[in-house]
Order: C-alpha cells, then sequence, then structure tokens
C-alpha cells in the first residue's frame, strides 16, 4: 500500500477521534448545564413558595397557618421550637439562592471575593440549618416513620461532612477537589427539594400515591426516597465527574444522554411539585 494512501487513512482517523471526541465533550458539557439550568429554575420556584407561604404568614402574623403544610410548623408555648423552625425556613431561602450563585462559573471567574464570601454564607446556613433540622426531625415531631428520620439524619449528617472537605480542600488552595466536594455539598443540601420533586414524579407517572400512604405519610416508597433524596443524585455526581476523565468518546456520551434523559424527569416532578405544591400557596 502506498504510504501517501496509507497517511490520508491515518489522517481521516484522527479527524474523525477529534471530532467524536470534541463532540463528547460538547455533550457532557451540554447536558451539565442543562441540569443546572432545569435545576436552578426549579429551587426558585421553591424559594418563591417558602416566602410566599411562610413569610407571607410570619408577616401577617398568624403562624398557624403553616400547620397546613408543615405538620407541627408552629407549636404555641413552644418559643425555641417556633423560632428554630422559622431560622429554618429563612435559611432555606438564603441557602438555595446562595448555592445556585456559588456554582455559576462567571461568578467564581469575576468576582472572585464574592465567591469566596458568599461560600462562606453557604456553608455556615447549610450546617445550623442541618443541625436545626435533626432537632426538628427528632424533637419536633416529624412527619413519617423511623426509616424515614434515619435517612433524612444521614442527609444532614453528609451536609456536615461536605461542608468539611469543601472548606479543607479550599484553604489548602486544592480548587479541583473543593470543586468536587462543593457539587456534592449542593447536591445533599438540595436534598429535601429533590424529595419533593421525586415524589410528585412519582404520583404523576402512577397517577396517584403508590407504595405509602398519603394520610400517615408513611411506606415503603417513602422509606426508599429518604435515602435516594440524596444517594442518587451524589450517584449521578460521581458518574459524571469520571466520565470527564473518560478516553472513551462513546461512553461520554452515554453519560451525557442519561443525563439529559433523566433531567427531563426531574423536570417533570418540578413541574407537579410546582402544580400541586408550590404555586397553590403562592
Amino acid at each position: 500500500m502506498p504510504s501517501g494512501t496509507t497517511n490520508a487513512g491515518l489522517l481521516r482517523h484522527a479527524i474523525d477521534s477529534g471530532g467524536q471526541e470534541h463532540f463528547a465533550a460538547t455533550a457532557l458539557r451540554g447536558a451539565a448545564v442543562f441540569w443546572f439550568v432545569v435545576t436552578v429554575v426549579g429551587q426558585m420556584l421553591f424559594v418563591f413558595y417558602i416566602a410566599a407561604f411562610y413569610g407571607g404568614a410570619a408577616v401577617q402574623g398568624d403562624l398557624s397557618t403553616w400547620n397546613k403544610v408543615l405538620p407541627h410548623g408552629y407549636t404555641p408555648g413552644d418559643s425555641v421550637g417556633n423560632v428554630a423552625i422559622g431560622a429554618h425556613l429563612l435559611f432555606a431561602v438564603v441557602i438555595i439562592a446562595a448555592g445556585a450563585l456559588q456554582l455559576m462559573p462567571q461568578v467564581r471567574r469575576r468576582v472572585p471575593a464574592f465567591h469566596r464570601w458568599n461560600g462562606r454564607v453557604y456553608v455556615l446556613l447549610a450546617c445550623v440549618s442541618s443541625i436545626i433540622g435533626l432537632y426538628m426531625l427528632w424533637f419536633r415531631g416529624g412527619i413519617g416513620g423511623t426509616v424515614q428520620h434515619i435517612g433524612m439524619s444521614g442527609d444532614a449528617v453528609l451536609i456536615l461532612l461536605c461542608a468539611f472537605m469543601a472548606v479543607r480542600h479550599a484553604r489548602a488552595r486544592n480548587f479541583s477537589a473543593h470543586r468536587h466536594w462543593a457539587l456534592r455539598l449542593f447536591l445533599v443540601v438540595s436534598a429535601v427539594w429533590f424529595f419533593r420533586v421525586g415524589l410528585m414524579l412519582s404520583i404523576l407517572v402512577n397517577h396517584g400515591p403508590v407504595g405509602f400512604d398519603p394520610g400517615s405519610f408513611r411506606g415503603p416508597f417513602l422509606d426508599f426516597l429518604a435515602f435516594a433524596q440524596y444517594l442518587l443524585p451524589l450517584a449521578v455526581l460521581e458518574l459524571f465527574l469520571r466520565a470527564q476523565e473518560w478516553n472513551s468518546a462513546a461512553g461520554r456520551i452515554a453519560v451525557a444522554a442519561s443525563l439529559v434523559a433523566l433531567t427531563v424527569a426531574m423536570g417533570i416532578g418540578i413541574f407537579g411539585a410546582a402544580m400541586g405544591m408550590w404555586l397553590p400557596h403562592m
């Protein structure tokens, strides 16, 4: 075979490989952006709901309205508990908004000082809120059964762990590891939001509650969701982070396609939560 033909074949192969690599990288990055945009939109709807319903009731001085949505949300005479739950709700608004800003690369590049201070506020409030959440769960008569409480407590522990690791690597200026732990922190902090999205996705798909009793809010599906609300997003993140390092373009494209499919499912759950849980109270 003439050397010119061989060289031409090698060149075409290199071009094809380079094109596949570029497409795989673009697809993976595009899938991540798609997920982030859908997530931010969904979380902002959640924030507006918290501010409108809980904040509106507080402004009007009718805290008992909280109990229409949140069992034991307001208990007459329990000043400590009521302040704790009010702080938890207020922190949720700040945390969700700060988390979205913290993950935007434009903010990190253009206003690094804001990124650092916003990160400090985010980590501090996330840790305090998780501790308050544990108090509410075990001492304020949280809904659900023991398995749900254990699952949600596991999320609180992971919030503290991820916050510690994110700060540790930031101080060590190991920014690659810091970014990974910050992403994990964002997901475990968002677990309560994922719980609601997953719940409404199941109700929409099954045309009603399946695997749990709506009255007692107990059942195997909710027990599963208490753990899946953070373990499933974490598993997807780990797969995404590893896919970025793969040499296989096909593998990265497959991960990108899976992430897009999961984001679409998440979007359906967001729609269900917005229409069934959030917008009616705004």
